[in-house]
Formats: C-alpha cells, sequence, structure tokens
C-alpha cells in the first residue's frame, strides 16, 4: 500500500511539472507571436488552466516532501505527549480542510459537467475539463493527508517520498 501510495504522490507532483512547462510554453507563444501579429487564441485562458492545475496537483507532493511552510513557534515550546497532540490534531484540522477542498472540487467539476458551463474567454472551453485537475489535485492532498494522520494515529512515523529527510520550511 505505501508503494501505491508514494506513486501516487509522485505522479500528481510529475503532473504538477508538466502543468509548469505547459504555462512556460503557452506564456512564451503569446509573448513571441504578439509582436509578429500573429494572435493564438485561448493562450492566456490555457496558461491560467495549466498554472491552477500546476498548484493543486503539486499539493500532496510537497506535503509528502516536507515542503510546506509550518509554523511551528507553538509546537517547539512543548515537549513530549503535548508536541504529539497538537501535532495530531493540526494534522486533524488540515485533514478536515483538505476533505472539504477536495469534495467542493469534485463537486464544481461535476456540476459544470452537468450544466454544460464553458469558459467566458474565446476558447469557449468546457469548464470541468481544467477543475478535473484541480479535483484530482485537492483528492490526492486529502490522501496524503489522510495518510500522516493515519500514520500518526498509529503512532508510526510519517511516510515521506525520497530525500524528504530535510527539515521542513519554518515561519516564525
Amino acid at each position: 500500500m505505501r508503494q501505491i501510495l508514494n506513486t501516487l504522490y509522485r505522479l500528481s507532483g510529475g503532473l504538477a511539472a508538466v502543468g509548469m512547462v505547459c504555462t512556460l510554453v503557452l506564456v512564451t507563444s503569446g509573448i513571441v507571436t504578439r509582436p509578429l501579429g500573429i494572435y493564438l487564441r485561448g493562450t492566456d485562458d490555457y496558461a491560467g488552466y495549466a498554472m491552477a492545475a500546476c498548484g493543486f496537483l503539486a499539493l500532496a507532493y510537497t506535503f509528502k516532501h516536507g515542503e510546506h511552510i509550518r509554523v511551528t513557534l507553538l509546537i517547539d515550546r512543548v515537549g513530549g505527549a503535548v508536541q504529539r497532540g497538537v501535532q495530531w490534531a493540526a494534522l486533524l484540522v488540515g485533514t478536515g480542510v483538505s476533505a472539504a477542498l477536495a469534495w467542493y472540487s469534485v463537486r464544481l467539476a461535476w456540476q459544470s459537467h452537468a450544466f454544460g458551463d464553458i469558459s467566458q474567454g474565446v476558447d469557449a472551453t468546457p469548464l470541468w475539463l481544467p477543475q478535473l485537475a484541480l479535483a484530482i489535485g485537492a483528492a490526492v492532498f486529502f490522501i496524503a493527508m489522510l495518510d500522516d494522520l493515519v500514520m500518526t494515529t498509529l503512532g508510526r512515523p510519517c511516510a515521506r517520498l525520497a530525500n524528504a529527510g530535510q527539515e521542513p520550511a519554518r515561519m516564525e
């Protein structure tokens, strides 16, 4: 099961990287073609979709690498069982928030598909297509949060992806 979850997190991170490259290509093509008098329809919209997809698809991957910013001012001041309790409570709240994010993201994509919503731009893209990437990213992030909550509840160390043994980023 651990291998499947880690593969899921890596796949999500890889798709986020693809989204970042797509954003770069679309923005660059718009910049390069504009002075030449060539108008590429929808490049701005699709660059925005790719950027949003990149942000959501990267959530689980960066979380499992310990790269999300954590405010450890309180956690560092307490020790032992209290520290574990505060960390567990933070994971519980984070899992709840990520569950709501995943639920409403999936619901939004589903409703956009059901209602036939299309974008307002010149591209007239069915909105459920870009929203699907957001829903998938939010769902995988929820799975990653739930994974850490379960591991913490069982008293086991949270599984991190390779090269994630570094200290998480801190903001104090």
